[in-house]
């Protein structure tokens, strides 16, 4: 598990089932495992698969995650591996909140989570849920 900024930490499958006190939310990111969390222990699910182009509304949906539960939790982000769909997850944080171009988000990572790996066509997917974002924002203000 590695801290990756401030509250989040990214980890595989083992730093899931046996997180370390500091931990008081996990954001489970593989569709094919079912987790059982450690008690008192909030759980957020995204049903990514390995190896796959992930579906925008999913990475829309675990942004949205973490910008709620980030104010009051230590959060590790995680998947099988913790390489993969985990760090591409935190990648789509550091892109559509934190503001950093794709390269700079991974630029920012990678040396903080050692083999990380975005999942495929990745930097697209961050396109379609900002694009997402900005229609949802206009869409809301027309609104009001």
């Amino acid at each position: 598990m590695d801290n990756v900024l401030g509250s989040l930490y990214v980890g595989n499958i083992d730093d899931a089932h046996s997180p370390p006190p500091v931990i008081s939310a996990l954001l489970w990111t593989a569709l094919e495992s079912k987790l059982v969390p450690p008690p008192n222990i909030l759980l957020g699910r995204i049903p990514l698969r390995e190896y796959t182009e992930a579906v925008p509304m999913d990475i829309a949906f675990s942004i949205e995650w973490l910008i709620r539960h980030l104010p009051d939790h230590q959060i590790l982000v995680a998947c099988r591996a913790g390489m993969g769909r985990s760090v591409s997850v935190v990648i789509a944080y550091l892109c559509c909140v934190q503001g950093m171009t794709y390269k700079e988000a991974v630029d920012f990572i990678s040396p903080r989570r050692k083999g990380s790996t975005p999942l495929p066509r990745f930097e697209q997917t961050i396109e379609k849920v900002k694009q997402q974002q900005q229609a949802t924002k206009k869409f809301g203000l027309m609104r009001q």
